[in-house]
């Protein structure tokens, strides 16, 4: 009782000691930022991500829009009005802002739709080569030994072997096709992925914290996907964005030598390798399609770099 004659209240299980206070009050509790704010924080304060993420992001607005945007049809041929120059020059039209081919279709539309197919081809390939690589990885780092063996075999043979000339020995005699580069370099482009993914694991593998889940009984897929991939995620993300730009520039390659996307399809490789024609009266025709490659892929390569260094411990306080 008080000094009232009144009965004082019981504290309750959660009441703290006198003398102290709710450390949730605190002041510089309430004003920490949140692991969302920490991590916005890290995107928007690199510069590199931000540039080459805006890039990116308006090539990728451009390829999905392109139908909307695109002032005329990619496959429509007006022999009449071809090899016009785009509207800088002096002969030039803004009703083709690009100019037009040597086959009178338009080239602004053609590179929009161009944007479509390297795109589609680097996302697909990096897909299927992560796939591939991640498995192969992460089962050599996890159990080691003679898996371990077995799969280094695996990636050094792959190692051995140069992508585009196995590439172009496929395409040649199977046949080229969209379809079929997509497949062939998602077949040919998976050992970065294993090569890296191994290594993450068996640094993650040896941690405390998969050492604890270990022995309270977790069993190998818990630990496989609940542990350690959470944790070397970003390892494979990295890895993803270089392989995409490697991707657009091995389809480029192939179908500059007629074994890759085959006309009319619209890309850009196929588009350098139709313009080197006129080349020496009518650079533009190489010019445009080259430097929408060349922005695409050192904007996917800027993006690895951005998320590498956002990712890097030292920078996630």
């Amino acid at each position: 009782m008080d000094h009232n004659g009144k009965t004082a209240p019981t504290p309750g299980p959660f009441a703290l000691p006198r003398g102290t206070s709710d450390p949730r009050l605190d002041p510089a509790v309430l004003l920490a930022p949140s692991p969302f704010a920490k991590t916005a924080r890290r995107f928007l304060g690199n510069s590199t991500f931000l540039i080459a993420g805006t890039i990116f992001g308006l090539i990728v607005l451009m390829a999905l829009l392109a139908p909307v945007l695109a002032p005329g049809d990619p496959y429509v041929q007006n022999l009449g009005n071809r090899l016009v120059p785009p509207a800088w020059y002096d002969a030039g039209s803004w009703a083709h802002a690009f100019g037009t081919d040597g086959m009178g279709r338009d080239y602004l539309t053609r590179v929009m739709y161009g944007a479509q197919v390297s795109l589609m081809i680097g996302v697909s390939s990096a897909l299927i080569s992560g796939i591939i690589g991640s498995l192969l990885g992460v089962t050599a780092g996890y159990f080691g030994g003679r898996v371990d063996m077995a799969i280094s075999f695996i990636i050094t043979t792959r190692l051995s072997l140069p992508v585009i000339l196995v590439a172009l020995a496929i395409v040649a005699f199977v046949g080229a096709s969209l379809t079929l580069v997509i497949v062939v370099l998602g077949l040919l482009l998976w050992d970065r992925y294993a090569v890296v993914m191994r290594s993450a694991t068996m640094q993650a593998r040896s941690m405390d914290y998969v050492a604890a889940a270990s022995a309270i009984g977790a069993s190998t897929p818990r630990l496989v996907f609940s542990e350690i991939m959470p944790n070397i995620v970003n390892n494979l993300i990295i890895v993803a964005t270089f392989e995409v730009a490697n991707a657009i520039l091995l389809e480029a390659a192939l179908s500059f030598l007629g074994l890759g996307v085959q006309p009319p399809t619209p890309s850009w490789g196929l588009m350098i390798a139709e313009g080197r024609d006129y080349l020496l009266f009518d650079p533009w025709v190489i010019v445009i399609p080259g430097l929408a490659l060349s922005i695409l892929v050192l904007s996917v390569n800027m993006l690895g770099d951005g998320l590498r260094d956002i990712s890097a411990p030292e920078n996630r306080n």
